[in-house]
């Protein structure tokens, strides 16, 4: 095989973490690439996500794409993958993880806490809408859609007073300089694999992007995804989690949030690292603790 072909939404963002990738894996092997563009229900649609459901919406027509041998390997946010394995394709590859933290971009720099009473703050994910009314129930939350330059230009002077955004995604743009807080994760956890990217390839292809990956990265990312199939929520659910390798441990902390932001559980576990059960077993522990409080009424799930 002389040029890899990688699949990727056609958005900014996509374009510009696939490249990346791209680089990456020449650097590493050698190899040429070539990237291919592919359009996904979640570019189509200009529906809420809280409506549209988040599983699959930018993903399933990259793997489709992958499964009708139009590239050798796709590129997804890995927030944006469905927990569930695939029969026929495998994250082969997750790269040294990007700041997982949600960023605050307000007018006038203003911060979280110093929005006044009765702000307009924008954002697509039920779990920040959640988040928002659980730390600010005076401000108005806004459900938008739409590319990052998009969003942005929604606050004032446009009518929005802030939205908030993944810092990931703003430092792989270069756009750093319109955040105005970036939310501390402990106190603000994000979606499950926030910031870290998935490679996905079919199976027996695995070597091919082998080298891409990170250990530290992928044990963190499997220990949050693995709490949200627990908990039998969708990538779209009101859950943050935060996993961090430290010292010989993985520790993970989880949080279910109800939507209207007025209920919150929280678990936190750790275990040994490194060991290829620890992801696991430290999910089991927190998604157990939090399914005996009551989880599964905030998310749907069933126990």
């Amino acid at each position: 095989m002389t040029t890899l072909r990688i699949g990727t939404r056609g958005s900014a963002l996509a374009l510009t973490q696939t490249g990346m990738v791209a680089d990456d894996l020449a650097d590493a092997t050698g190899v040429t690439t070539e990237l291919v563009t592919i359009t996904t229900d979640g570019d189509r649609s200009n529906e809420p996500l809280s409506r549209a459901g988040g599983t699959g919406l930018f993903t399933g027509a990259l793997r489709d794409a992958l499964l009708d041998d139009r590239c050798d390997l796709v590129v997804h946010s890995l927030k944006d993958l469905p927990t569930a394995p695939h029969d026929r394709l495998v994250v082969a590859a997750m790269p040294a993880r990007e700041d997982p933290r949600d960023a605050l971009c307000a007018r006038d720099g203003l911060t979280l806490d110093e929005l006044p009473e009765g702000a307009r703050v924008g954002t697509g994910s039920p779990r920040r809408m959640a988040q928002l009314r659980a730390r600010r129930p005076d401000i108005e939350v806004v459900d938008i859609r739409g590319n990052v330059d998009t969003r942005l230009g929604r606050v004032a002077p446009g009518d929005l007073d802030a939205v908030i955004l993944a810092a990931a995604g703003l430092r792989r743009l270069g756009r750093m300089d319109v955040v105005t807080e970036l939310l501390d994760a402990d106190r603000w956890p994000t979606a499950p694999g926030q910031g870290a990217l998935a490679v996905e390839v079919r199976h027996g292809d695995e070597d091919l992007v082998r080298a891409l990956d990170h250990a530290e990265t992928r044990a963190a990312v499997e220990a949050e995804r693995g709490v949200l199939a627990l908990l039998e929520a969708g990538c779209s659910a009101p859950v943050g989690a935060r996993a961090v390798v430290d010292a010989g441990l993985l520790l993970l902390s989880a949080s279910v949030y109800s939507l209207d932001g007025a209920t919150v559980l929280t678990s936190s576990h750790a275990t040994t690292w490194p060991d290829d059960d620890a992801p696991i077993d430290v999910a089991r522990a927190v998604a157990g603790e939090l399914l005996d409080r009551g989880a599964a009424d905030l998310t749907g799930a069933r126990p």
